[in-house]
């Protein structure tokens, strides 16, 4: 049986040299955005918030609302659920048909004051091996447990969105390997960008743990 291999990651943020003033530009911006810097600006947010609840959800919404108040938009783009999309691809053309729809209707077109135009970052993981792996559901609940709150981030988002697995590491080991459909399934339903990290941990042993009761 292949053991579960636990990995944490490292990030860097780079400026792209890209930026803009107004919606017109933050289109453009991304037209020409790699996935790198969409993961970044949807995802940046979650890894600041580990106790608290995490708000806004994407950074393009923020800019949108903070600073340009163009709160018609930044509702729009607050109202994409990042869980509805399994790859990057996908997300970038609904957040890019989100503006075009509302350019056409033919808003005014409203410049952030100098110094605050919105500017495209990317970020490059480094992934590590932690030094845990787990053999059974046992092994895994009581590691997960213990392991580093990057850890569980690099499984669950990293790998579903970044690495296009479509799926987190946790329920495809799961489902796989040891053949816990059921809790696999559970895992995979989870919406992890309503919680916090910590949050999202302690719903994961929840389900795991109902399963080693009905082992017992």
């Amino acid at each position: 049986m292949n053991p579960f291999v636990f990995y944490t990651k490292l990030n860097l943020t780079f400026l792209t040299n890209v930026r803009a003033r107004n919606i017109v530009e933050l289109l453009e911006g991304l037209k020409i955005s790699p996935d790198s810097v969409i993961y970044h600006h949807t995802h940046r947010f979650l890894q600041q918030h580990v106790y608290i609840s995490p708000e806004p959800p994407n950074d393009f919404a923020f800019w949108t609302q903070n600073t340009l108040h163009e709160s018609i938009l930044a509702e729009r783009l607050e109202a994409i659920n990042i869980i509805e999309f399994k790859t990057l691809a996908e997300l970038k053309e609904r957040l890019i048909k989100t503006i075009e729809d509302y350019l056409k209707e033919g808003p005014e077109i409203r410049n952030a004051p100098p110094g605050m135009e919105f500017h495209f970052m990317k970020s490059k993981s480094f992934v590590i091996k932690t030094g845990f792996n787990a053999s059974n559901l046992l092994e895994f609940y009581e590691t997960l447990k213990i392991v580093d709150i990057q850890t569980l981030y690099f499984h669950m988002f990293e790998a579903r969105m970044r690495m296009g697995k479509g799926d987190n590491d946790f329920s495809i080991w799961l489902r796989n390997t040891l053949g816990e459909k059921e809790i696999a399934d559970a895992i995979s339903k989870l919406d992890p960008y309503t919680v916090t990290l910590e949050g999202l941990r302690k719903n994961i042993l929840n389900i795991i743990e109902e399963r080693i009761h009905e082992k017992d």
